[in-house]
């Protein structure tokens, strides 16, 4: 009976623990769970809510208005089978793949020659970030000008003499690529290269000194052990470029308008024309879930190795 009784104690005891570590958990920082709750409200409705609003209409035949007539995988048998929308992914992966590699690259050699104290440093700062702060539209309408084949680069080296100048990128089919690449990397390398610089200033003296008196190249101190220690800065340069490619649209729009013919569409471009042009509500979705789907498969296995490995790790 004792032994009833204390065992009886020792769980009602438990149990008391319990509901006062329970009660410590949910008033902690209630004042800032109060506030952040119209922020996970908002998250939960309009981004998780409406990321299912558009899968679910992308299974079905909406025209100008959205209806619940569903027609399987109709609309994505469609997507696949339209010229237009594969010469946008294949246009998109190339510009990622090579937009990616050069903005890294070069914002990093840049910020590398900004961190050897050079004289104007600052003002050689602005006027590599000044092209950032300006907005794709801007920057698509002032490259549309230099590349104009009359009126811009062309037709002013042309007029002072050089007669078999040619720049006429956004003309030509094979190489408007090309001019979209250079109008993305002449706005991003500047914002990447703050970043490394940021990077790069993080890193303690002692490295350096240690490789200087190891007799260590300073090629080999940034390649082999300066890199490493810059992996968190990398990886948010690639999250940020990485977002701006994949919803590139607003540069296509005024440099080359996705011409010339389809040359140089982007399936943001396609989601759009479906969507507010044609009437094709359906025909959007699914081009837009699309783009969802091959932005998960890239962030779910690189955000399982980031975090989940780490995880088991410790």
């Amino acid at each position: 009976m004792t032994q009833a009784t204390s065992s009886d104690e020792v769980r009602y005891q438990d149990e008391g623990k319990a509901r006062r570590s329970l009660g410590r958990v949910l008033t902690h920082n209630l004042s800032a769970k109060i506030a952040a709750t119209p922020m996970v409200v908002t998250v939960l409705v309009v981004f998780i809510g409406c990321t299912l609003w558009t899968i679910w209409y992308s299974f079905t035949d909406s025209r100008l208005l959205p209806t619940g007539d569903f027609v399987g995988f109709e609309q994505y048998e469609r997507l696949f089978n339209t010229s237009r929308w594969n010469r946008s992914v294949s246009n998109l992966i190339w510009y990622g793949a090579f937009s990616l590699v050069l903005t890294l690259s070069l914002g990093f050699l840049l910020a590398v020659l900004l961190d050897q104290k050079v004289r104007f440093e600052s003002a050689f700062r602005t006027i590599m970030l000044y092209p950032f702060a300006l907005s794709f539209i801007v920057t698509g309408l002032v490259w549309q000008w230099i590349m104009n084949p009359t009126l811009g680069l062309q037709g002013t080296l042309r007029n002072m003499g050089w007669e078999s100048f040619t720049f006429d990128w956004i003309a030509q089919s094979d190489m408007v690529i090309y001019a979209l690449l250079i109008a993305g990397l002449w706005q991003g390398t500047g914002f990447v290269m703050v970043l490394m610089l940021a990077g790069l200033r993080s890193i303690d003296d002692d490295i350096w000194k240690a490789a200087r008196v190891d007799g260590i190249p300073a090629w080999r101190t940034y390649l082999f052990i300066v890199l490493p220690m810059m992996r968190g800065v990398f990886v948010t340069a690639v999250v940020l470029v990485g977002a701006g490619i994949v919803r590139l649209y607003d540069l296509v729009v005024a440099l080359t308008n996705g011409g010339p013919g389809i040359a140089s569409e982007v399936p943001a471009k396609y989601v759009y024309d479906y969507m507010f042009t044609a009437g094709n509500i359906g025909q959007a979705l699914a081009a837009s879930t699309m783009m969802l789907v091959t932005v998960m498969i890239i962030i779910v296995p690189w955000a399982y190795l980031e975090f989940g490995g780490r995880s088991k790790k410790s």
